[in-house]
């Protein structure tokens, strides 16, 4: 579901509507996903005519004249321009920052546009107006989001992620801020707030801070002006978890929690003790239903898991009605031939039983058919035609010696940079892509590297520069040091690979991960 659009509206300089376009017609306008009032920033997916791909727009719209909204306007299209050099999958990368004069026309009645990569998945708010969240989802949703928050302190960013319309559900189930762009004051302590009322939202339904979008009621307050307690309004929410958005929400008393590193222990605790009393739930049920998810099914972004026991079950079953019907026709034939042998009037010659278990068969003179290569059988490595480092969020790692790793040498290598937080803290990964002349039918990827502990995924794709969402993972395995190979549960053919790096080895602080030799095999 990628939400639903919302109308057009009336701007100075025209009608923002799907159709129109702007940034001096470069980026045509398809669906608006809404509007924060308190920056008059309307959110909006649109095509970018140059580069032919979707983007996520936070237009400014005000009046050009009027000198401060022109400059509460300049502090926010600043902000996110410092933001471009951060990368996480939290947030959704931006790519561009147009001002009036730099892509903007003063025609257009737009004070700034925020160009960012457009995010894939569901409108967050459609999916809470419907039902909030199960309490160990909404954890988990809001742990994600909070690990964006912690990383962009770390570098003094404000991400202004405290209004619901601009975070959308991605479909491995994160939240992430789609459309970047802070509010000119907003402060590091807003956007701790906004995870607190972000995980109140998903629990309850209710947004507890001011500036919501109509859509979504307003949370209610007790007479002294604090926010009702999440387990008022949701019975089966724990009690750790509503008072971690109340303390999180609430900026006095002395057990407010003010940083997103203490959000993100409290949520980690919460979560594991949450998923285990469901497990215990489910494995205590008399009738279990898989098909079904009463607490939520909506939330639910992967893909059914496929029963593996009741595929083997059923394989075996017909292996062995095969093999029944394969005996009784066998059976069958014997005494049909046995039938017309022994009777005189079929017009065959007697038997001789001791003859025809003496004589010998007449010899076969014929050419044996040549026997096809036994399952999982590979060919010689195929040479890529190019080999880059693969980053979609940011600079590569060391991108002149990518080609180090397909040169028939292990002892010149590929590296990453060094990092002093595992992934994924800063970025969801980083790896190489090989592009071959056409496609292959690979089935093995051989890695020679020094890095014990490093996972690694591998990664197919339709172009060179395809985004991670639009990648799909054909296998994966942890690597032990030395040489190894990753098997494929079966061939695939594609023109680009991806060895991606999930996980870094190397001690805490000191985070690096190596290939010597990559090869891919393919499938004889």
């Amino acid at each position: 579901m990628e939400g639903r659009p919302r109308s057009g509206v009336r701007t100075r300089g025209g009608s923002l509507a799907p159709g129109g376009v702007v940034g001096d017609g470069r980026y045509r306008l398809l669906a608006q996903f809404g509007i924060d009032e308190r920056a008059g920033a309307h959110l909006w997916r649109a095509r970018d005519g140059q580069l032919r791909r979707d983007v996520a727009l936070t237009m400014l719209v005000g009046d050009p004249a009027d000198a401060e909204a022109a400059r509460q306007a300049r502090r926010t299209l600043d902000r996110a321009a410092h933001a471009a050099k951060f990368t996480h999958g939290g947030v959704a990368r931006v790519l561009d920052v147009l001002s009036l004069g730099n892509g903007i026309t003063s025609s257009e009645g737009l004070l700034g546009i925020v160009v960012a990569e457009w995010t894939k998945g569901s409108d967050l708010v459609d999916l809470v107006t419907t039902k909030p969240a199960p309490p160990a989802i909404a954890a988990r949703m809001v742990q994600a989001l909070a690990e964006a928050v912690e990383t962009a302190h770390q570098s003094g960013l404000v991400l202004g992620i405290d209004h619901p319309q601009r975070l959308r559900l991605t479909p491995d189930g994160k939240l992430r801020l789609a459309f970047p762009g802070p509010l000119p004051d907003a402060t590091l302590r807003d956007d701790v707030k906004a995870l607190g009322a972000v995980l109140y939202l998903l629990l309850t339904g209710r947004w507890a801070l001011p500036g919501g979008p109509p859509a979504i009621p307003a949370a209610p307050r007790s007479p002294s002006g604090a926010v009702v307690p999440a387990r008022s309004l949701e019975p089966r929410v724990p009690a750790e978890l509503s008072a971690l958005a109340g303390r999180t929400i609430e900026d006095g008393g002395h057990g407010g929690i003010r940083t997103a590193s203490a959000i993100l222990r409290v949520l980690d605790q919460v979560a594991e003790a949450e998923e285990r009393t469901q497990l215990i739930q489910q494995v205590g049920s008399e009738e279990p239903d898989d098909r079904v998810d009463s607490d939520g099914g909506i939330w639910t972004t992967k893909k059914p898991v496929k029963d593996a026991a009741r595929r083997r079950k059923l394989a075996l079953g017909v292996t062995v009605l095969v093999v029944a019907a394969v005996g009784i026709l066998a059976w069958l034939g014997m005494m049909a031939i046995s039938f017309f042998q022994d009777d005189p009037e079929s017009g065959g010659p007697p038997v001789n039983v001791a003859e025809s278990t003496t004589s010998a068969p007449p010899a076969d003179t014929s050419e044996p058919e040549p026997q096809p290569p036994p399952e999982g059988a590979v060919g010689d490595p195929v040479t890529p035609a190019s080999v880059e480092v693969y980053n979609p969020e940011g600079v590569g790692d060391n991108e002149g010696r990518a080609g180090n790793a397909v040169d028939g040498d292990p002892t010149t290598i590929w590296r990453t940079d060094q990092y002093q937080q595992q992934l994924p803290a800063l970025k969801p990964g980083v790896g190489l892509i090989a592009g071959f002349e056409e496609s292959i039918n690979l089935s093995k990827v051989r890695i020679e590297a020094d890095s014990p502990g490093t996972k690694v995924e591998i990664l197919v794709a339709d172009s060179p520069d395809a985004a991670l969402d639009d990648t799909r993972k054909v296998g994966e395995a942890e690597l032990k040091g030395g040489q190894e190979e990753i098997s494929l549960e079966q061939p695939v053919q594609s023109q680009y690979v991806i060895v991606w790096i999930t996980k870094l080895s190397g001690p805490e602080g000191k985070f690096v991960s190596e290939f010597g030799e990559l090869a891919f095999l393919p499938a004889k």
